[in-house]
């Protein structure tokens, strides 16, 4: 990019911590109206009565600057009175609501209830918390990502990932078969010059966007460049269980297994200099670099390289 032309019209598919760094970084360098961000709601559950959307919250907190980096979800400077106060009554206190994110989620709750669309929702509490580049839901409806593990147990996401530590050996991951995406993520794909998908995990975070009719389809048949950043550094992924899920999966923990994973989807492959050395597979055009997001400007930076190794593929 030149500082004369014009910005791309990016999307962003993101999950979880990394996805959320990433978009935050995006975010700093982009306009606003030139960037969406589309989040996986796999994760999405109810609990306490509540509609709980972990990776939507994670992103609108990282992205408003109220998001907790020690722990990389929930808010800066919780308290946890609600909390305790279901353990003593004995209620089910295993998945952590913070008193400030415990707004949040009966604010949704309370606005679905009300019959608004989960993307409509979105808007509204994007908008409360000073966010301005669009953050979509991947669909509105329910579309629970299921965990299947060694032994044979199907259990619900959250449950396998918060109240079992992901510990669990994962068999595969079960995606339903009748998500549709919404009108405003199709939309946004049709127009975008670029499409990034974030370091997330590409198993419980990625495929359950991609699994959205018809969200992988748009991205194999428009023109457009489509760039992957990989979650695993050094065999290792900073966060989170997707290396430990790769190993279960009969996958080898690297890179490059997450770039062949991927396969034809993609253009281009962002990996970590501790990968140095990655051979390209097919044409695949490839950026090695320092993929870990220290602060808010190693997210920038790494933004901007992101950003401009796409836009020579475009």
């Amino acid at each position: 990019m030149t500082t004369d032309s014009p910005s791309p019209r990016v999307v962003c598919l993101a999950g979880g911590v990394g996805g959320a760094r990433l978009a935050d970084g995006l975010a700093r360098v982009l306009p606003p109206d030139r960037l969406t961000i589309v989040v996986n709601t796999g994760d999405d559950f109810r609990h306490l009565g509540l509609t709980i959307c972990p990776d939507l919250d994670t992103v609108t907190y990282t992205l408003a600057g109220v998001s907790n980096d020690e722990t990389g979800w929930g808010r800066a400077g919780e308290s946890r009175r609600a909390l305790d106060e279901v353990a003593r009554l004995g209620g089910p206190a295993w998945f952590g609501l913070g008193d400030l994110d415990l707004a949040t989620h009966l604010t949704r709750s309370a606005w679905l209830d009300e019959g608004e669309s989960l993307t409509a929702v979105t808007r509204r509490l994007c908008t409360g918390f000073g966010v301005a580049p669009a953050v979509l839901p991947m669909c509105d409806q329910p579309a629970p990502t299921l965990i299947v593990t060694d032994g044979g147990e199907v259990l619900p996401f959250q449950t396998w990932f918060v109240r079992e530590r992901w510990q669990p050996a994962v068999r595969r991951v079960a995606l339903p078969d009748d998500a549709r995406a919404t009108p405003a993520v199709i939309r946004a794909l049709e127009a975008a010059d670029v499409v990034l998908i974030a370091p997330s995990n590409p198993f419980v975070s990625i495929d359950p966007i991609l699994n959205v009719y018809p969200i992988r389809a748009l991205l194999e048949d428009v023109p457009r460049a489509v760039v992957a950043v990989s979650p695993i550094i050094a065999g290792q992924a900073l966060k989170g269980p997707a290396a430990k899920m790769m190993g279960e999966m009969g996958l080898e923990p690297s890179a490059a297994a997450v770039a062949a994973y991927y396969g034809h989807l993609i253009d281009g492959f962002v990996y970590d200099q501790q990968d140095a050395g990655m051979a390209a597979e097919d044409g695949l055009a490839l950026l090695c670099t320092d993929t870990i997001m220290s602060g808010t400007a190693g997210r920038e930076r790494l933004a901007r390289e992101v950003l401009g190794f796409a836009v020579e593929l475009m």
